[in-house]
């Protein structure tokens, strides 16, 4: 089949700074091409130029063909008689892209009308067929409510609507999943594939999430600096790479099947500034395999296999996997190779022994260092027993009166022992932060008991809660919004030192501030003499290792992580998820990670408890969990999330869950989950499901540190 969108050395750019450079790509009716890249690498400014969506300072050149037709320097008037009907877009925030102050059926209605000569009356049923195809429920009445009264996930739902509204051969999607919870995102892709069935559309899906692309895209667009770096089918890019930029992107990201604990593989350093790009190859600075030859130009892309291509000019001695012990092992040996894991080199080595007791190996030798805390039989560091956070819903302007309760958090239990991690998991409206909250405010909660570092938190003292604020503390999901802009580096790490004089720092007692922060910056990888420069003058990783060496600089014994490295690129998140493990490990320190990402969790944690409309669903070893889950609700999070394996992508049975989570001010009777449970669904009788409407079941015991909160638990492998 002849292509129905052709891309050619598209080049795009603002004044001097070239964005996009010699893009070239085709794609077919039915065919799925992703297109993966950094942060920078000029994925959206290249779709925003197909779509002729470019702001107005923005310079195009080169040829973007629909049809045949020629859309790149066309009249406005003819692009809008294209856009939405033969090629559409799904944005990547969906409440921007939808107008707040209209109905969601009259936005869609309106989107039928521009392109399609219906009545009004015609082109709301339209809508509401198009709201009932991809999954919305009561699509008759959702039809007339507004934007805001949707999920996220809902909201995404509505906007591909409106992309496939007129039947469109092309649909471009920008990171349509990025924002989403794991579940939610299964149920978009999923939505995108029904789409696609039902239109015959050919898909570009941008994105930096290298799971979805494995088992959602035909072929594959690697870029960097604004241009490919590798282009081929998803098999040979995954498991044939030849561009060691593409292989650190795969290194970098964690899998949810990994088994045991191994660290991951990070590129090396930050993409180059689109104004300030390096004489050569532009990835070379980063690259273990550099040599002299790639400074001298930058090199082509070179056929390297039938249909793929690679930019490197050493593409044939790259080796992406060794074969036997399943290790990230990049580049062949003798060749600059990157091996983390070599025996004497100074690899992290969290597992000394085969018993699962915590115990950082200590120099090169396996032996147990001396101070290093051993979990099992440890002291805990915090304790959350029966914890409760309840929310009032008052109505009326001048007299307000109470309507209902939010039941954010409704009898949460776990705890933490020294030197462990405890990973705290769930979909949005779980109720994780509101418990973090009441953690972290060092009160007497609504209900229950919280104890850090042995002192109950309602008896507390002002001097007690200072010293416990000084031992406990935390690391924020946006490390802009958490450092004053306003302060320099030095200033930001030299405040806790300041605020606390007499904190009995262990081994730093009576040093001036200076000395400490130098300590602090190298401890986190970043150069002490960049302590005069400003937050906004570092990238969003070195803006998170600033964020983690202020919590550190008065050595607390415990860190708060509120989905620390949620917000940056796999490659920079790789760096940080290791300098966290590596910290934990030389300083004896105990984490309570908040995430929703179970893969960056499985790497991190010792234990998992997975909270689900204010409870703990399943909570135990993590290989125990992720293993074998035995909760419905962990089985569907864990099968949700997508491997970077084509092949086993590709072959994997998802446990898709309906709508989203239940309104927490009138939650369901019995069991929370039972509204969304496939087991309650499609498994039980009737008599059976009598226990899960009127009982709430309480955790279980399943087995050595594994619980469920489920009546009907069975240990099930997922992954």
């Amino acid at each position: 089949m002849s292509p129905v969108l052709e891309v050619e050395r598209l080049e795009v750019s603002f004044g001097d700074v070239h964005a996009v450079r010699g893009l070239s790509y085709t794609v077919r009716p039915g065919e799925v091409l992703g297109i993966v890249g950094e942060s920078g690498s000029g994925k959206s400014v290249a779709a925003a130029a197909v779509m002729g969506l470019l702001p107005p300072g923005a310079r195009a050149s080169g040829s973007v063909r629909l049809h045949g037709r020629q859309l790149l320097g066309a009249p406005e008037r003819e692009l809008r008689a294209v856009r939405g009907r033969t090629v559409s877009m799904v944005f990547q925030d969906p409440l921007s892209a939808l107008t707040p102050v209209y109905r969601v059926g009259d936005q869609i209605a309106e989107a039928v009308r521009v392109h399609q000569k219906v009545s009004r009356e015609q082109a709301l049923a339209k809508a509401v067929d198009l709201l009932d195809l991809v999954g919305i429920p009561d699509p008759r009445g959702r039809a007339l409510a507004f934007p805001h009264e949707f999920s996220g996930g809902m909201r995404q739902r509505v906007v591909i609507a409106m992309a496939i509204a007129n039947d469109p051969d092309v649909i471009i999607c920008d990171e349509p999943t990025t924002a989403l919870d794991v579940t939610v995102q299964a149920q978009v892709l999923e939505v995108l594939k029904t789409a696609q069935r039902a239109t015959g559309a050919a898909i570009v899906m941008i994105t930096h999430d290298l799971g979805v692309v494995a088992g959602f895209a035909d072929r594959v667009l690697v870029m960097y600096a604004g241009r490919p770096v590798e282009v081929g089918d998803v098999d040979d890019v995954y498991y044939r790479t030849r561009m060691p930029y593409t292989v650190g992107l795969l290194g970098s990201v964690p899998r949810v099947d990994a088994g045991g604990r191994r660290a991951l593989v990070p590129i090396d350093g930050h993409p180059p500034a689109p104004a300030a790009r390096p004489p050569g190859c532009p990835f070379a600075p980063r690259c273990p395999m550099r040599i002299e030859a790639c400074e001298d130009r930058e090199p082509p892309l070179f056929e390297v296999g039938a249909g793929h291509q690679a930019a490197c000019i050493r593409w044939d001695e790259v080796r992406p996997w060794a074969a036997g012990d399943g290790a990230v092992r990049p580049w062949a040996a003798g060749d600059g190779a990157v091996r983390p894991w070599a025996a004497g080199d100074g690899a992290v080595r969290p597992w000394a022994h085969d018993d699962g007791a915590v115990r950082p190996s200590a120099g090169g030798g396996g032996g147990d260092g001396p101070g290093w805390p051993v979990v099992r039989g440890a002291r805990r560091v915090l304790e959350v027993d029966g914890l409760v956070k309840h929310y009032p819903v008052r109505k009326g302007a001048i007299f307000k009166r109470r309507v209902g309760t939010v039941h954010a958090v409704a009898g949460v239990s776990f705890d933490i022992r020294e030197g462990e991690t405890l990973g705290l998991v769930g979909e949005s409206g779980s109720g994780k932060t509101t418990a973090l909250t009441q953690i972290l405010e060092l009160a007497e909660p609504q209900e229950g008991r919280v104890v850090v570092l042995g002192r109950d938190t309602a008896r507390l003292t002002r001097e007690q809660r200072a010293a416990i604020r000084r031992d406990m503390q935390v690391v924020f999901q946006d490390p802009l919004a958490a450092l004053d802009p306003r302060m320099t580096i030095y200033d930001i790490l030299a405040e806790p030192l300041r605020t606390h004089p007499r904190a009995p720092l262990r081994a730093h007692g009576g040093r001036a501030p200076g000395a400490r922060v130098a300590e602090l910056l190298d401890l986190v990888g970043l150069d002490p003499s960049h302590a005069a420069r400003y937050p906004q003058d570092f990238s969003g990783g070195q803006r998170q290792r600033i964020g983690i060496a202020r919590a550190l600089a008065l050595e607390p014994r415990l860190l708060v992580l509120d989905e620390p490295v949620s917000a940056l690129d796999v490659s920079i998140r790789a760096g940080v998820i290791n300098l966290l493990d590596s910290l934990r490990t030389r300083l004896g320190l105990s984490y309570l990670f908040v995430a929703h990402d179970l893969a960056v969790v499985r790497y991190l944690a010792d234990r998992v408890a997975v909270m689900y409309l204010g409870r703990i669903a399943e909570i135990g070893r993590v290989e125990a969990v992720y293993g074998t889950p035995a909760h419905p609700y962990t089985q569907a999070l864990l099968s949700a999330i997508p491997l970077p394996d084509p092949v086993r992508e590709r072959a994997r049975e998802r446990t898709l869950l309906d709508g989203d989570l239940p309104d927490p001010a009138d939650p369901p009777s019995g069991c929370r989950f039972r509204t969304r449970c496939p087991k309650f669904a499609g498994v039980l009788t009737g008599a059976e499901r009598s226990l899960c409407v009127d009982t709430e079941p309480e955790i279980r015991t399943l087995g050595e540190d594994q619980g469920a909160a489920c009546h009907y638990a069975e240990k099930l492998a997922v992954v």
